[in-house]
């Protein structure tokens, strides 16, 4: 909002009172920098942006064009969308999506101060409608899954700034942020009764995984809503779609692949199967193409690392006699996670055993740079793995975890902590 005041400064719509009764400023008024600072001074009687309208506000007619230059610049998208009537379905879904004021503000925010993160979603949103469209479904969900995945991130306009910047490390209290904007997101619809109870649920569950290793409640798969599995899908697809991701076809296609345990497969396998239609339609990539991208300093050792640590998993060695029930279901859903990326490993043709075989192989440089890519992701899965080891153990006060689990996280990170931040 402060950004905004800078940029484009908004209209408020209605007077503007403190929670004592005192009028600060009057309908009509421009809010810039100094007004907004003035009104930050004050516990104001309702939330500011219930009173605000940014200039050229957000509106369906702007969803629509936006969401057509999207489909226009990213080939996935066209791919997806080839069906007129799915494609005109969608759009007709953006163009009338219910849009409070309050909705509109924050989403002409997000346009204006983090465009970014704006047509992310607005990508998302095609994804997600085209994932629930099918023999079956009914024209009011698809609608509604569509406006799901447009309003999924409202929660990020509410997190510290770092957040939004592609690059940097975060502090514990960012990441705890980052982590519940589902649940703010979530708030803020719940505010509205133009949405329904499903739509919100999806909102909530857009960041779950099957497996348990999503957040903010780390459900697993029966506990995960046919929506909230779409969006969980459709946020990820966008994200490897933005600009300046190279390869995105390459890079879709091996997270599926390696990542079976995390997304509805019936769902995973839809994406999947554009993605290998393109791939065959599209010119392959050069090997100077695949040498653009980040290289892993010996990546086939770094796979071989990373399988036998999987293989070292000592959830055992922490069920002491005194481990609390929780606790061991807790370590076995973890291995269970060890043993399913191990498999995910194999599918892909990385294991250590595979790559121990494959010999000489590894001076081809394309498939170095496709095992850089293998090696890249594995090191997200793996860290992710870390993280829950202390959430699931779930230490009092004072205890630490034990040194069976300490001595696996420390070799995790030793190995992986060239490729991603720990």
């Amino acid at each position: 909002m402060q950004q905004l005041a800078e940029v484009r400064p908004p209209q408020a719509t209605q007077a503007i009172y403190s929670s004592q009764g005192v009028k600060l400023i009057e309908r009509g008024a421009t809010v810039d920098q100094r007004l907004y600072d003035r009104l930050m001074r004050h516990q104001l009687a309702a939330p500011l942006e219930d009173s605000l309208e940014a200039q050229d506000s957000v509106s369906g007619r702007v969803l629509r064009a936006t969401a057509e230059k999207l489909i226009e610049r990213r080939p996935i998208l066209g791919y997806m969308l080839e069906s007129p009537t799915v494609r005109a379905t969608l759009l007709d879904a953006l163009e009338a999506m219910p849009l409070p004021p309050p909705i509109a503000f924050k989403l002409s925010v997000a346009r204006d101060v983090h465009p970014a993160l704006f047509q992310y979603n607005v990508c998302a949103a095609l994804i997600a409608g085209w994932l629930a469209t099918g023999p079956n479904a009914l024209r009011y969900d698809v609608s509604m899954v569509v406006a799901a995945g447009m309003l999924q991130d409202l929660g990020m306009m509410h997190v510290d700034p770092v957040l939004l910047q592609p690059e940097g490390t975060l502090t514990r209290e960012q990441r705890r942020q980052l982590y519940s904007h589902p649940l703010v997101s979530a708030l803020l619809l719940e505010r509205h009764h133009e949405y329904p109870r499903e739509l919100i649920r999806a909102v909530r569950e857009h960041h779950e995984m099957l497996d348990g290793s999503g957040y903010p409640a780390g459900l697993t798969a029966d506990k995960i809503s046919a929506w909230g599995r779409i969006l969980s899908l459709a946020q990820v697809v966008s994200a490897l779609l933005r600009p300046g991701r190279g390869l995105s076809s390459l890079r879709l296609s091996l997270l599926l692949r390696t990542n079976r345990h995390q997304f509805d497969v019936d769902l995973g396998e839809r994406v999947l199967a554009v993605v290998q239609q393109l791939g065959r339609d599209s010119v392959p990539a050069t090997p100077t193409e695949m040498a653009s991208l980040e290289p892993v300093a010996s990546p086939a050792n770094k796979l071989i690392a990373m399988d036998t640590l999987l293989s070292e998993w000592p959830g055992e060695r922490a069920n002491e006699a005194n481990t609390t029930p929780a606790r061991r279901a807790g370590m076995a859903a973890l291995g269970q996670q060890c043993e399913q990326m191990r498999r995910l490993l194999a599918d892909v043709g990385a294991s250590a055993d595979q790559l121990t075989q494959l010999g000489d192989g590894f001076d081809d440089e394309v498939l170095t740079s496709e095992l850089s890519l293998v090696a890249q992701e594995m090191a997200w899965q793996l860290r992710t793995l870390t993280r829950q080891v202390g959430r699931r153990w779930a230490a009092t006060p004072g205890e630490a975890l034990p040194k069976a689990l300490q001595d696996w996280v420390r070799q995790v990170q030793d190995c992986i902590g060239d490729l991603v931040e720990i």
